[in-house]
């Protein structure tokens, strides 16, 4: 099924966005790279009569960030490192006071392939930026984007320990998957 023209609502039940943080200094070795899966978050692609995007918004909610995974490391994640990190994750991006992640696009370059590039502005602790994705098509109407969010950019200060021995790098990864074969789940003309 092809992706149809209309208003296609996005969320969890439609894809996922991954956050990949990777450690550095010199006791990078003790610390954990993480896969960090933002839980809640809503969005809506509108897509025109011919086929070509319109607009698309996405908004995550930042306090439902949830690490997933930590590779590397002297010892394995437990539930309540998973736990401690998705904490010190909210203090580090000040959720209390800034509780949303938004990209709003403003252009989309089509490529052959089905995928292309979607540039917009990402507003994150009330600092709005330019941001591209690079968007590939995975399959019929299954989509994998990818870009970097440099966290300093943005005001935040990137997590440190042991005296700023073990840090994490300033630039971290962000994947999203979207799924849009079901027109009848997130598409319609209504508001």
């Amino acid at each position: 099924m092809a992706v149809v023209a209309g208003r296609h609502r996005l969320g969890p039940d439609r894809g996922r966005i991954l956050l990949r943080t990777f450690r550095d200094g010199l006791a990078a070795q003790a610390g954990h790279d993480l896969t960090i899966e933002a839980t809640r978050w809503s969005g809506e692609l509108v897509v025109n009569d011919d086929l070509s995007p319109a607009s698309l918004e996405v908004r995550i909610d930042l306090g439902a960030l949830v690490v997933r995974e930590g590779t590397g490391g002297v010892k394995p994640l437990t539930d309540r490192d998973r736990r401690e990190m998705a904490v010190t994750a909210r203090k580090v991006l000040g959720t209390d006071q800034h509780p949303e992640a938004v990209f709003a696009a403003d252009s989309f370059r089509p490529a052959a392939d089905g995928g292309g590039e979607i540039s917009g502005t990402f507003t994150l602790r009330g600092q709005s930026r330019p941001l591209r994705l690079q968007v590939k098509q995975t399959g019929t109407d299954r989509y994998h984007a990818e870009t970097q969010v440099v966290q300093s950019d943005y005001g935040i200060k990137p997590y440190t320990a042991f005296l700023g021995a073990l840090r994490v790098r300033d630039a971290v990864d962000a994947a999203i998957e979207l799924d849009l074969s079901d027109p009848a789940a997130g598409s319609g003309t209504g508001p």
